[in-house]
């Protein structure tokens, strides 16, 4: 895929609601706009509980960052759907632990471009991609991501609150499948996602979503289908769950059948099939 191809919009549409900036609204950002806090709340009559998903996935970001590179070695990161600079940004987890560590940051998003490159890309270690996250081969090819990023060691991707903007029709399962087998073995993928057991729960918020976003959003999923993206990946301790239970130290209660929560878990890229 060219640059021409890579068809991302430049263009902020304050009057449209967009994922990047509600999901920094969620945050408790200040880089939204009336039409985006419009629409969280819409979706917070539905699910009030969405907010705290929200800031529990960027807690499990961070954990992930710190444990893959504190415990792990890891040194090279690329988070996919990255959205708007929040606190403890990737490359400022990773680089205290060794300010050696390279981290590319990909979203489409044209609100994104404009507070990353500002803000993102802090020092030479750090690169702000404007790309859609679905094309994998285009990132990871780019000319500027190749020249940060050694592909035949050990890279940890980092798909955090961002597989719920995708529809199955775009095949999220697949994306990280043929992601993962392009990375080197004992690299990692971090993953999570909002997931709901009540189905007309699941219904409503995509409804308003779909409807607010003018179609960019995927749909909130089961527990067995976003568990289904680990396929041939070897997952860490502790497993697959909520997110905000992840490393953190706490144990969280069982969500009940309606509640939303972010989901997911850090799995490693094994020799074979799944990795090069």
């Amino acid at each position: 895929m060219s640059e021409r191809e890579n068809r991302v919009s430049l263009t902020i549409d304050v009057t449209t609601p967009s994922v990047a900036r509600m999901y920094d609204w969620f945050l408790g950002g200040v880089e939204n706009y009336e039409a985006d806090q419009r629409a969280c709340k819409r979706v917070l009559d539905i699910a009030p509980e969405i907010r705290q998903a929200a800031r529990s996935g960027r807690g499990f970001l961070q954990r992930a960052v710190q444990v893959l590179a504190k415990e792990y070695g890891v040194r090279q990161f690329i988070e996919l759907g990255c959205g708007l600079p929040a606190h403890d940004n990737v490359h400022q987890v990773a680089q205290r632990v060794d300010p050696r560590s390279r981290v590319v940051y990909v979203d489409a998003d044209p609100t994104a471009l404009a507070y990353g490159r500002t803000t993102l890309q802090e020092n030479a270690n750090t690169l702000f991609l404007h790309a859609d996250m679905r094309h994998t081969g285009y990132v990871f090819g780019h000319r500027n991501v190749q020249q940060l990023i050694d592909f035949r060691e050990p890279v940890a991707v980092l798909m955090v609150s961002v597989l719920h903007c995708l529809a199955d029709e775009d095949r999220p399962d697949g994306l990280v499948q043929g992601m993962a087998g392009s990375l080197a073995p004992g690299s990692f993928v971090a993953i999570s996602q909002l997931v709901c057991g009540a189905s007309a729960v699941r219904d409503a918020v995509g409804m308003v979503m779909q409807e607010e976003t003018c179609g960019y959003w995927g749909r909130v999923r089961s527990e067995e289908q976003v568990g289904a993206f680990f396929s041939g990946l070897e997952v860490l301790p502790p497993g697959l769950g909520d997110a905000a239970a992840w490393r953190s130290g706490s144990v969280t209660a069982p969500p009940s059948s309606g509640t939303c929560v972010e989901w997911g878990g850090v799995a490693r890229v094994p020799p074979g099939p799944a990795g090069l």
